[in-house]
C-alpha cells in the first residue's frame, strides 16, 4: 500500500507539466442537449477523468452543476474472506457493514451541499447523520492546470449512549458526538485515459480513546483508468499519519472499483477495507487488513435530477 501511495504522490506532480489534452476538431454545430449526447460525443475528458463527485470512500474534485439534486443510495457488505467471511457467509452478502441515503445540491455550478444518514458500522458509531459543503475553486475544463475543490463535513451520532464509561460511545457531552473533516482535493487529468488525484485530508474527532488523538491528518491518492468512454477503473488509497504507538490496531483505507456512466446515473462498484463512508469514518476507523481476506464488495447507485 506504501508503494500505492508513493506512485501516486511521485505521478501527480509530474503530470502538471504534461502537455494539455489533445481537443477533437467537430464540424457539427448543433447543442448536445442531453447527457447521454454528451457522453457519445468525442469529448476528450470523458475517458479518463473523475466524472463522479466521489472516488471511492473520499470525494472527487467535481461538483454538482446549479439545479442538480442527486439521490446517492451507498451500501458495503461484509468480508469477502477471512474468518467473518467465506461461502457461510455468502461471501459477504449475507451482512451489511454499511448504508447510507443522501440528497446533494448544486446551489451554483462551483458550490454544493448534502445531507446524508448512515447506517453506522457499530465500530464505533451506530444511526449517524451528516452534512456536507463543497466548492471548486478552480477547474481544468475551463483551461486551468488543474482541478481544485475544498470540501468541509461533519457528522453527528444520535446513537444511544454506552452505560460504560470507558467506552468511546459513552458520551458525556453533547458535543461529544459530533466529528468534522476538511478535505483539498487537487485533480489533473493526464492522458486522456489517465487521470490523477490527491486528497490531503484533516478530521477531528471531539472525544477519542485514550490510545488516540482528536485530530489526525491524512493523505490520499487517486487514479483513473478510461477504458471505455463511460465506464473506467478507479484505485484509491488514504494514509493516516500518527505517533506508532498510537491506534495500533487501525489499518490504512484502500480501495479499488469501476465506474460506469449512464444517462443521468452514476453505477461504482468497489472492494475495499474500510467498511464505514465520509471522511471521519473511513479515514480513523478502518481496522481491516486486505491480506487476511478483510475486503468487502460495495457499490454505489446515483441519479441526478434537473430543474426542467
Amino acid at each position: 500500500m506504501k508503494k500505492l501511495l508513493a506512485g501516486s504522490l511521485l505521478l501527480f506532480p509530474l503530470s502538471l507539466f504534461a502537455q494539455e489534452p489533445e481537443q477533437t476538431d467537430s464540424t457539427s454545430s448543433e447543442t448536445i442537449e442531453t447527457t447521454e449526447e454528451f457522453y457519445e460525443s468525442n469529448e476528450p475528458w470523458l475517458s479518463g477523468s473523475f466524472k463522479a463527485t466521489r472516488i471511492i470512500n473520499g470525494h472527487a474534485a467535481q461538483t454538482l452543476n446549479k439545479g442538480e439534486l442527486e439521490f446517492r443510495i451507498e451500501h458495503r457488505f461484509g468480508d469477502l474472506a477471512g474468518s467473518n467471511g467465506g461461502v457461510h457467509q455468502w461471501f459477504g452478502l449475507d451482512n451489511s457493514s454499511d448504508i447510507r441515503i443522501a440528497l446533494e445540491y448544486g446551489i451554483t455550478d462551483k458550490l454544493m451541499i448534502g445531507v446524508g444518514r448512515s447506517k453506522g458500522t457499530g465500530r464505533p458509531y451506530r444511526s449517524l447523520l451528516d452534512g456536507l459543503a463543497k466548492y471548486q475553486l478552480m477547474d481544468e475544463k475551463t483551461g486551468a492546470p488543474l482541478s481544485l475543490t475544498l470540501m468541509g463535513m461533519t457528522t453527528y451520532t444520535y446513537m444511544k449512549a454506552s452505560p460504560n464509561i470507558y467506552d468511546v460511545a459513552h458520551f458525556p457531552k453533547q458535543e461529544h458526538r459530533f466529528a468534522y473533516a476538511t478535505q483539498l482535493t487537487i485533480s489533473r487529468q493526464i492522458t486522456k485515459r489517465l487521470s490523477a488525484c490527491l486528497m490531503p485530508a484533516f478530521v477531528y474527532r471531539n472525544y477519542v480513546p485514550a490510545d488516540d488523538v482528536n485530530a489526525l491528518f491524512a493523505l490520499g491518492g487517486a487514479l483513473k483508468f478510461g477504458v471505455f468512454k463511460q465506464m473506467g477503473l478507479i484505485v484509491e488509497y488514504y494514509h493516516a499519519f500518527h505517533d506508532s504507538d498510537l491506534r495500533t490496531q487501525n489499518t490504512q483505507s484502500l480501495g479499488v472499483g469501476v465506474e460506469w456512466i449512464t444517462f443521468g446515473h452514476t453505477f461504482t462498484v468497489n472492494l475495499t477495507n474500510s467498511r464505514g463512508f465520509g471522511e471521519t469514518q473511513f479515514i480513523p476507523y478502518t481496522y481491516e487488513d486486505w491480506l487476511k481476506g478483510q475486503f468487502r464488495l460495495g457499490f454505489t447507485i446515483t441519479r441526478i435530477f434537473t430543474r426542467s
